[in-house]
């Protein structure tokens, strides 16, 4: 059951795992810049910040220490203003075992989880699915990374064999891939949207290049929420470089209000994904 709203989610992504300062001088790495441009961005109109922990040199990392250092620094400044998600992309670096070890250790409000890293091949289709299980029991609110209409479909699959739970969860389509200089492009939704419908299912769209705003803003009316932030695009609408990465949430709160919506607050986002009742009713229209 997609549980409606009139307010989308704004998602901050302000430094991936890719980027570095070399990329752009306002990218945050250490776990103060990340908490500074979490209080900045929260400000601006972000309901949830996903944010990649660094290495003291700067490297993408699931280490648990940088991770809880990231996790803590962050939730301290914001408090509650923003539901505060780690991510377990693995890029190319780590195993299944250190992601979920991750979640297990840390239990954070959040976490996002690349369905096709988690699950990799059958075998490893029990020991996921008892990890998403204790995910939700945990409450903490997972979001599944859907690359192509073939991953939403193996996101049906995966909860007709009930290795995820129909629980409240969330889906973030991802517009394009992580590629030098890819642009994606509006019509770049449509392959998803020809089966979330019948799957009825909250939903984000995050997007690369010049046209981003263009994307989120069309995933917002057609009843998406949207991430945005320098993890995937540095630029704004009109080509020149985003000044920080509450500049481009500034833009797309500005979008939001022109289409006579408000975006949603942290608070209006903790008690529709996290309220058993409306996971209880999700769970109930899964099943159907």
């Amino acid at each position: 059951m997609h549980l409606e709203r009139q307010k989308p989610m704004v998602i901050v992504a302000p430094n991936g795992a890719r980027r570095m300062k070399t990329d752009h001088p306002a990218l945050p790495i250490t776990p103060a810049e990340l908490a500074q441009t979490a209080v900045e961005c929260a400000e601006a109109g972000a309901a949830m910040i996903h944010m990649h922990a660094r290495t003291a040199e700067g490297l993408h990392s699931l280490e648990i220490e940088d991770n809880r250092r990231t996790y803590d620094a962050v939730k301290d400044a914001v408090g509650d203003s923003l539901v505060v998600q780690m991510t377990t992309e693995a890029v190319g670096i780590y195993q299944p075992a250190q992601q979920m070890r991750l979640i297990r250790t840390l239990a954070p409000e959040a976490a996002s989880f690349g369905l096709r890293e988690l699950f990799p091949c059958r075998d490893a289709v029990a020991e996921a699915a008892d990890f998403f299980h204790w995910v939700a029991d945990r409450g903490i609110l997972a979001q599944y990374i859907l690359y192509s209409a073939e991953d939403l479909l193996f996101y049906r699959e995966l909860l007709d064999l009930r290795a995820l739970p129909r629980t409240a969860h969330h889906l973030l389509f991802v517009l394009g891939r992580y590629s030098q200089g890819q642009q994606s492009d509006p019509k770049d939704l449509d392959p998803f949207l020809e089966h979330v419908d019948k799957l009825d299912v909250n939903w984000a769209v995050c997007a690369f290049g010049i046209r981003e705003l263009e994307c989120l803003s069309r995933a917002v009316e057609l009843g998406g929420d949207a991430r945005i932030g320098f993890e995937n695009n540095l630029l704004c609408a009109n080509g020149e470089q985003a000044l920080n990465n509450a500049a481009q949430v500034e833009a797309l709160r500005q979008n939001i209000l022109a289409q006579g919506r408000t975006p949603a607050t942290a608070a209006e986002v903790r008690n529709l994904m996290f309220n058993p009742l409306n996971q209880f009713k999700q769970q109930q229209a899964l099943l159907n």
